[in-house]
């Protein structure tokens, strides 16, 4: 099987250009942003196979001498906020639940860098019986992706009939303090019907409610704009039992756009990631699990980290690769160009 068909790009860069960039320790770019949010992939394996994310078998598992080690992992988290002005990082997968070791990566980095907060993004599966451990070990919050509340509409869209594990991994680490609980829903049109129950839900569990346009990174390729929900479908939908205001964006970078519900003061997020591109306030640099840089989701640029690592690379060294990466950085993800070609890996094995 070649690179691509695993979806991972077959070309790869350790060195990329740094010509024209100010001399600035932190992760710049050409178009004026600064990278402060890491998202840190440590998996590619999940227990669930959402259709607009994960193929019905799997994504390709990477060997295991090729994912990045808890000792790497928290060398790289390190120097990017000691040396390049992170100032969060977010654990996605695949599942991270899946690595079992995940407790022992957030203990390491809590103690490398113990003020930056450390959070998770998870299906939920699982997290009942790991939620207090993973709050002990440093965790600070969690993002939980749950598309509906119904259960046979559930098990359409994962394939798997594991909605009480979510409700129960969600409740558990709301009880252990993994606050703000986020809820994390991409709009399907399967599942537009019961928004409003999955937002009833929510308000009723003390979740905060974010739903995410579905963008092209599915496996089976099989996205299309005329097909997909927009932001301003759901709101119509949600206003036939709610009364929404808007209220805009909580952080000038935040993705989300906030509304208030009946007044507030509850909210109600939506990232209308297609429709309503927020590209040009982009503050995210992300890490791969077999330990590539990507400065952007739907850029096929990488960056070996990984070897540069294995072959003694200094932090110095790997600073420099890491801002150059970020350097190199699109102006924006694309997707209304007549030309765009989805990136060969899917969302599973990027990280979310």
């Amino acid at each position: 099987m070649t690179l691509v068909e695993m979806g991972i790009p077959a070309v790869r860069s350790r060195l990329p250009s740094l010509d024209g960039r100010p001399d600035t320790p932190y992760l710049v770019d050409r178009f004026g942003r600064t990278a402060r949010d890491l998202r840190v992939s440590i998996t590619e394996k999940c227990s669930l196979r959402c259709t607009y994310c994960m193929p019905e078998e799997g994504l390709p598992a990477i060997p295991q001498d090729e994912l990045l080690t808890v000792e790497e992992i928290g060398r790289l988290v390190a120097l990017a906020v000691r040396e390049l002005g992170v100032r969060e990082v977010r654990f996605t997968g695949g599942e991270p639940l899946l690595r079992r070791d995940l407790e022992r990566i957030i203990a390491g980095c809590h103690a490398l860098v113990p003020g930056t907060p450390l959070s998770m993004t998870t299906n939920g599966v699982g997290l009942a019986h790991r939620a207090r451990g993973l709050a002990a070990a440093g965790l600070s919050r969690v993002n939980v992706s749950l598309d509906t509340v119904d259960r046979l509409g559930f098990a359409r869209l994962t394939r798997r009939d594991r909605l009480e594990s979510v409700f129960a991994g969600i409740r558990a680490a709301r009880d252990v303090g993994l606050a703000p609980m986020k809820i994390n829903a991409v709009l399907m049109r399967d599942t537009l019907a019961g928004a409003p129950d999955l937002l009833r839900w929510c308000l009723d569990e003390c979740c905060q409610l974010r739903f995410i346009e579905e963008m092209p990174l599915d496996a089976d390729h099989e996205w299309a704009r005329a097909n997909m929900v927009t932001a301003a479908e759901l709101l119509d939908v949600l206003g036939t039992r709610f009364t929404l205001t808007e209220a805009g964006r909580s952080d000038p970078s935040a993705p989300a756009e906030q509304w208030l519900v009946d007044g507030g003061p509850a909210t109600v997020g939506i990232i209308a990631t297609v429709t309503r591109k927020f590209c040009d306030t982009c503050d995210r640099t992300r890490l791969t699990a077999d330990g590539m840089l990507r400065s952007c989701l739907f850029s096929d640029q990488e960056f070996d980290v990984r070897n540069a690592l294995r072959m003694g690379a200094d932090d110095d060294e790997i600073a420099t690769i890491w801002r150059g990466a970020m350097w190199n950085k699109w102006a924006g993800h694309g997707i209304d160009a007549e030309d765009f070609i989805p990136p060969e890996r899917t969302m599973g094995a990027i990280g979310g």
